[in-house]
C-alpha cells in the first residue's frame, strides 16, 4: 500500500514533502508540508519567499487501495513585496494538488463533475459511493451546475428542431451539422427567441430545419442571408401523412387487398357434437342449473343469489334457447410467419410423421425461424383429428396502406405487393396517389426539383383534399423545399442529438429542469468532441 501513497504525491514531491502516513478508521491520512521555494504572487507575478504564516489544508484525493484519502497538507502564507501589487499576502498553491477554495484534489474534482455530467444526481451519487468519494444527490448537481459551459463557436451550417419537455411543453435544440454536437438549449419555440440568437451569432451559412412556420419567420428575422433547407424527412413523413388520411377517406375499398377465397366446407354434424372442452361442458351445467329454478314471476336477482352467480350470467343464460348459444366463439386467427407451411406439416402428417421436434427441425432448413412451441400448437389440431386452424386474413389499416404506398417498390415483400396490386386495381384514388409517391420519390432519389412545379400541380388537380393541402403548404415553402431535394443537408443530426437528449431525461427520471439539462447536453458535447 506504501506504493500507492508514492504513486499519489509523487508529480508533487519536488514541492511537497511526506512526512507521515497512517491508516486511521478506514482512512488513509497523509501529512504532507510544502517545500521552502519561491513561489510567484498571482497578481504580479513576482517570486517571494518571505513567509506571512503557515496554515494546514485538509484534501480528499481519489481512494488507495479501495480507501478513501485524505491529505493534510501544511502550506505557506506568503508576502509580496512589489511595490505596485495591492495583494499583501498570498497563499501558495501546488500545481495539481490544490485549488483555491477546493477541498478536493483537482483529480477527485474531476471525478465528481464527470460523475454529474454522465449520470446525473442519483447515478452519480451511486457511483462515487462505490469510489469511495461518497456525494450525496444534491451536492453532486451542485457541482455538475457550477462547472463553466464551453464558449459557443458560430456555426456554418445549424440545425433547428424542437423536443417535447413534457406533455404539451417544448423545446429547441440547436445542433452544429458539421460537428454533428448540440451548441444550444432552450424552453420554448418562439421564432423571437430563435431570431435573438441568430443575431447575436452572425455567419450561419445554412440552416436545416423542418416545416415548422415558427422557425420559418425566426430564421428569416434573424439571417435573412441564410439558406433555409426543408428537411427531407420531415417532407416525406408529411407527405406519409397524407396517404394515410386517403386511405382512412376510402376505408370501404381496403376490403380489396384481400383475397377472395373459398368458402370453407362447414365440419361434419357429428364431428361438431364430438367436439368437447371443458368451457363447453361448463356452460351446458350452466344453462341447465339456470333453466331448472326460472320462473317467469322470479326475478333474475333472486336466482343469482341462490345459485351464487352474477346477475349479468344469470340473464345471459335465461335469454338464450339453447347452451351453445353462450359458448364464447373464438376470434379468427391472424396470419403468422407458420401460414406458409402448414400445408408442409399437413402433408407430413398424413405420411406418418407425428413428432413435432423432427417437423420442427425440417421446416428450418426449408426457412422458418420460429420456435418449436409454435410448430407444437399448429399440429395440435391433428392429434385430435380436426383440420389445421388456417388464418383469416384482415384488410389493411390506413397506415398499413401508406406504408405499402411509401415503400419502395424493390423492397417490398411479395405478399404485400400483390395485397397492394389488387387494392389499387380496386381504388383509382388510390391508384393516383400512389403514382404521385413514386414521382415524388424519384425526385428525392435523384436530387432533381426541376419536376416539382408540375408535381404541384397534379396535387392541386388530384381532387383529394389531402394532396391539395400539402400541395399549398409546399407552395409556400418551396425555396426551402428545394434546397432540401437538391442540397445534401439534412435534419438526420438534429433527430440523433434529440434521441440521446430523450435519453438523457430518462436517466433523470424525467424530472430534469432545463438549466439542467443544457448543462449536461452541451458539457457532454463537448466530452465528444474531445474524445472521437
Amino acid at each position: 500500500m506504501c506504493d500507492d501513497f508514492v504513486r499519489i504525491v509523487s508529480p508533487h514531491l519536488d514541492v511537497v514533502r511526506v512526512e507521515r502516513v497512517w491508516l486511521a478508521a478506514g482512512v488513509v491520512r497523509i501529512a504532507a508540508r510544502t517545500r521552502e521555494l519561491m513561489v510567484a504572487c498571482p497578481d504580479c507575478g513576482r517570486d517571494s519567499a518571505r513567509v506571512h504564516s503557515r496554515y494546514s489544508r485538509t484534501l480528499a484525493d481519489v481512494a488507495a487501495g479501495g480507501r478513501p484519502v485524505l491529505i493534510s497538507l501544511t502550506v505557506r502564507r506568503l508576502f509580496c513585496d512589489g511595490p505596485a501589487c495591492g495583494r499583501r499576502t498570498f497563499a501558495e498553491q501546488v500545481d495539481g494538488l490544490t485549488v483555491r477554495y477546493q477541498r478536493r484534489s483537482p483529480l477527485l474534482q474531476h471525478l465528481v463533475e464527470m460523475a454529474g455530467v454522465l449520470l446525473a444526481g442519483r447515478g452519480g451519487a451511486r457511483l462515487l459511493h462505490i469510489l469511495k468519494a461518497p456525494l450525496s444527490r444534491t451536492s453532486v448537481l451542485f457541482q455538475l451546475m457550477r462547472m463553466r459551459l464551453p464558449s459557443v463557436a458560430t456555426p456554418r451550417v445549424l440545425g433547428v428542431d424542437d423536443f417535447a419537455l413534457y406533455t404539451d411543453v417544448y423545446g429547441t435544440l440547436l445542433v452544429d451539422a458539421d460537428t454533428r454536437l448540440p451548441i444550444e438549449l432552450w424552453a420554448g419555440r418562439d421564432a423571437e427567441q430563435l431570431a435573438a440568437w441568430l443575431r447575436t451569432h452572425p455567419g450561419v451559412e445554412v440552416v436545416c430545419r423542418d416545416g415548422s412556420l415558427v422557425y420559418r419567420q425566426g430564421i428569416t428575422d434573424g439571417a435573412p442571408d441564410a439558406v433555409q433547407v426543408s428537411d427531407r424527412f420531415h417532407l416525406w413523413q408529411g407527405l406519409s401523412k397524407r396517404i394515410s388520411d386517403i386511405a382512412a377517406a376510402h376505408r370501404a375499398s381496403l376490403s380489396a387487398a384481400v383475397p377472395e377465397s373459398e368458402p370453407a366446407a362447414p365440419p361434419p354434424a357429428e364431428l361438431s357434437e364430438a367436439v368437447d372442452s371443458p368451457a363447453r361442458r361448463h356452460a351446458e351445467r350452466l344453462f341447465e342449473a339456470v333453466h331448472a329454478v326460472s320462473d317467469p314471476g322470479r326475478a333474475l336477482s333472486a336466482i343469482a343469489r341462490e345459485l351464487g352467480l352474477n346477475r349479468r350470467t344469470v340473464s345471459k343464460y335465461a335469454r338464450a334457447a339453447s347452451w351453445q348459444e353462450c359458448v364464447r366463439c373464438t376470434p379468427p386467427r391472424r396470419s403468422t410467419s407458420l401460414d406458409p407451411y402448414l400445408e408442409y406439416l399437413r402433408q407430413r402428417w398424413e405420411e406418418g410423421e407425428h413428432t413435432a421436434t423432427v417437423l420442427h427441425q425440417e421446416i428450418v432448413a426449408k426457412g422458418y425461424c420460429g420456435h418449436y412451441q409454435r410448430v407444437k400448437m399448429a399440429i395440435a389440431p391433428l392429434r385430435r383429428g380436426l383440420p389445421i386452424d388456417t388464418p383469416c386474413e384482415r384488410p389493411p389499416s390506413p397506415r398499413q396502406v401508406a406504408r405499402w404506398i411509401t415503400t419502395t417498390p424493390s423492397r417490398r415483400g411479395l405478399h404485400a405487393t400483390e395485397a397492394l396490386r389488387r387494392l389499387l386495381e380496386h381504388c383509382p384514388e388510390l391508384n393516383h396517389t400512389h403514382d404521385l409517391v413514386r414521382q415524388f420519390a424519384a425526385m428525392l432519389d435523384a436530387h432533381d426539383a426541376a419536376p416539382l412545379p408540375d408535381w404541384l400541380e397534379r396535387l392541386a388537380a388530384s381532387r383529394l383534399p389531402a394532396l391539395a393541402s400539402l400541395a399549398k403548404a409546399i407552395r409556400e415553402d418551396q425555396r426551402a423545399v428545394v434546397e432540401g431535394i437538391t442540397t445534401p443537408f439534412n435534419s438526420s443530426v438534429n433527430e440523433g442529438r434529440i434521441t440521446d437528449l430523450k435519453l438523457q431525461k430518462r436517466i433523470m427520471a424525467g424530472r430534469a429542469g432545463v438549466p439542467l439539462l443544457r448543462h449536461r447536453v452541451i458539457l457532454m458535447a463537448g466530452l465528444r468532441r474531445r474524445h472521437p
